[in-house]
C-alpha cells in the first residue's frame, strides 16, 4: 500500500491531498482523496511524502514503478479536482456577480417567466409595431393637417412687420462742405422713397377672398376622409395577418403535439412487434416495417418542431419591437360560432366597407379638384390694414407731432391670360374625376364578388369542421381497434401502419380546418367589419 502526500498553496488556498494506491496484483489502483480537500494552512511550498510497505518481496520492480506512475496520475486528477472545487466555492462567495454580468440579453431574457398573450393583445401590440399600419396613420394626420391649414386660409392673418430704409440724399450743386455749411437737402436722391431715413412698425391684418380657396378647403376634407377609409383597409388587413400568424402558430403547436403522439404510437407498436417476433407470433418483415414506420414519424416530428418555431419566429417579427422569443399564446380555439346570414352580411358590408368609402371620397375629391381648377378663373380680392409707424424717426411722436397712423387698402386680381394654364388644369382635373368613377364602378362589383366569394368560403370551411373532427375520432378509434386485432394475429402491419397514418392525417386536416376557418372569417370582416 502506498500513500502519497501533497500540499500546494494557489490563489491563497492550501489544498492538501492525500491518495492512497493498492499494490495488490488482482486489483487495480484506487485513489482515495482525503476528506480534508480544502483547509487552510500557514505555511506555503510544497511537500511530498511517500510511504511504500511492500507486501511481497518477490515482486519485481517493473510492476512497482507501474504502481507508483498510476498513483501520481491519481494525485494530479485529484488536484484538477480540488482546483474546480476552489473556483466554485470562490463564485459562490462572490454572489456570482462576473458571470451574470455576462449572461447575454436574450439569455436573460429566456430566464424570465414568458409573457402570455391573447389575440386582442397580439393586435394591440400588431398595431404599435406594423409599419404599415402606423404608415397609413401617418398618412390620415398629414391630411388633417391639411385641412387645419386650409381653413386657416380662409381666416384673416396677423402680421406685425418692421423695416428701415436708407436712401442716398440730394446735395446742392457747386456746394463746398465745411463746418457752417451744409450741403445736404435732406431729400432723398430716389423719388419713390420718402426719406434719407424711413422707418416702418407696422402691425398688418391680412385677409384674401377667394373661391379657389374654399374649393381646396372642401377638397382637403375629401382627402382626410380618403386617408381615414385607408387606415381602416390597413387596420382590417393587419387583423388578417395577425389573425393568420397567431392561429398559424397554434396550429403548429397542436399539429407539433400530434406528431410527439405519432412518434410515440409508433415507438409502442415497434416495441410491440419485436416481442411478438421473439415470441415466434409474427415475422421479421412486420419488426422491419414497424422499424421504418417509427423512424419516419420521427423525421415528421423534427419537422413539425421546425415549422413551430418558424410560426413562433414569424408572429415574433409581427408584434414585438426587440424581437421578443420568449411568450406564449392563449389557445382559444374552441367551437366555431355559427356565421350570420349573407343578407346580414351583404348589408353590413355595403355600409362598412373601406373600399368602397376609398372610391367614393376619391371621387368627391376629384370633383373638388374640378371646382379649383375653374375657380382659378375667378378674380381674387384682397383686404389689409395697417396700423404703426411709418416716419423718419423711430419714435412715437416727433416734434410733438404723433407718428402712429393706420392705412388700409384693397386689391381686386382678375386673371387674363396665362397661356392656357388653367385650362389644361380643368383638363387634367376632368381625366381624373373620369378615372376615380371607373374606380368606383369597380369596387362596387369587387364587393360583391367578395363579398359571396368570401362568404361562401367561411360557411364551407365551418361546415367542414364538424367532419374534419369527426374524422379524427373514427380515425382515432380504428387506430385502437387495429392494434389490438394485430396483437391477436387477426390483421396485419400494414393495416396498423395505415391506421396510424389516417389518423396522424386526420389530425393534421382537423388543425389546418380551424386555423383556416379563423382566417377565411377574418378576411370576410375586411368587407363587413367584425359581427
Amino acid at each position: 500500500m502506498h500513500t502519497l502526500g501533497w500540499l500546494s498553496r494557489i490563489n491563497g488556498w492550501n489544498l492538501a491531498v492525500k491518495v492512497q494506491c493498492d499494490e495488490s496484483p488482482d486489483k487495480p489502483a484506487t485513489y482515495k482523496p482525503a476528506t480534508n480537500m480544502l483547509s487552510r494552512m500557514q505555511n506555503q511550498g510544497t511537500i511530498m511524502k511517500s510511504q511504500m510497505l511492500s507486501l511481497s518481496a518477490r515482486k519485481s520492480l517493473a510492476r512497482k514503478s507501474s504502481r507508483m506512475l498510476e498513483c501520481a496520475l491519481g494525485v494530479s486528477l485529484v488536484l484538477v479536482g480540488s482546483l474546480n472545487a476552489q473556483q466554485n466555492v470562490e463564485l459562490k462567495a462572490s454572489g456570482g456577480a462576473d458571470t451574470a454580468s455576462t449572461i447575454p440579453s436574450n439569455q436573460a431574457n429566456s430566464n424570465q417567466a414568458p409573457l402570455t398573450l391573447t389575440l386582442a393583445d397580439a393586435l394591440k401590440k400588431a398595431r404599435a409595431n406594423s409599419p404599415q399600419f402606423q404608415a397609413a396613420a401617418t398618412a390620415l394626420g398629414v391630411a388633417h393637417q391639411d385641412r387645419v391649414q386650409s381653413r386657416a386660409g380662409l381666416l384673416p392673418s396677423v402680421n406685425y412687420n418692421m423695416q428701415y430704409l436708407y436712401t442716398q440724399g440730394q446735395t446742392l450743386p457747386n456746394c463746398t462742405v465745411s463746418r457752417t455749411i451744409n450741403c445736404a437737402t435732406g431729400t432723398p436722391i430716389f423719388i419713390a422713397n420718402n426719406g434719407v431715413h424711413e422707418y416702418i412698425a407696422q402691425g398688418n391684418v391680412h385677409q384674401a377672398l377667394s373661391l379657389q380657396t374654399l374649393a381646396e378647403y372642401r377638397r382637403s376634407g375629401a382627402a382626410e376622409a380618403v386617408a381615414r377609409a385607408k387606415l381602416e383597409i390597413a387596420t382590417r388587413g393587419l387583423v388578417v395577418t395577425v389573425v393568420q400568424g397567431y392561429y398559424g402558430f397554434l396550429g403548429a403547436q397542436r399539429k407539433y403535439a400530434t406528431a410527439q403522439r405519432a412518434a410515440a404510437e409508433a415507438e409502442r407498436f415497434s416495441h410491440i412487434s419485436q416481442q411478438l417476433e421473439n415470441g415466434g407470433e409474427v415475422a421479421h418483415s412486420d419488426a422491419i416495417k414497424a422499424q421504418i414506420q417509427l423512424q419516419q414519424q420521427q423525421r415528421d416530428l423534427r419537422d413539425a418542431e421546425l415549422e413551430m418555431s418558424k410560426s413562433r419566429l414569424e408572429l415574433a417579427v409581427l408584434l414585438f419591437s426587440n424581437f421578443n422569443e420568449n411568450y406564449s399564446i392563449v389557445d382559444d380555439i374552441g367551437p366555431a360560432a355559427p356565421l350570420p346570414s349573407f343578407d346580414e352580411v351583404s348589408a353590413s358590408g355595403s355600409k362598412n366597407n373601406p373600399d368602397l368609402r376609398v372610391a367614393l371620397e376619391t371621387l368627391k375629391q376629384t370633383q373638388q379638384d374640378v371646382v379649383v381648377a375653374w375657380n382659378g378663373l375667378m378674380p381674387t380680392i384682397t383686404l389689409d390694414y395697417y396700423y404703426g409707424i411709418d416716419a423718419a424717426h423711430f419714435a412715437t411722436k416727433t416734434n410733438g407731432i404723433s407718428n402712429l397712423g393706420s392705412s388700409a387698402s384693397a386689391t381686386l386680381q382678375l386673371p387674363l391670360w396665362n397661356w392656357g394654364a388653367n385650362y389644361s388644369k380643368i383638363k387634367q382635373a376632368n381625366l381624373q374625376k373620369k378615372q376615380a368613377q371607373v374606380e368606383l364602378s369597380f369596387a362596387q362589383r369587387s364587393l360583391m364578388a367578395n363579398l359571396r366569394s368570401f362568404y361562401l368560403e367561411a360557411q364551407t370551411l365551418r361546415s367542414e369542421l364538424d367532419s374534419l373532427s369527426q374524422s379524427a375520432q373514427l380515425a382515432a378509434e380504428s387506430l385502437r381497434l387495429t392494434n389490438l386485432r394485430y396483437q391477436s394475429g387477426e390483421s396485419t402491419v400494414l393495416e396498423v401502419v395505415d391506421a396510424q397514418n389516417t389518423l396522424n392525417s386526420a389530425s393534421k386536416a382537423y388543425d389546418d380546418g380551424q386555423v383556416r376557418y379563423r382566417v377565411a372569417v377574418a378576411n370576410l370582416q375586411t368587407i363587413t367589419g367584425t359581427f
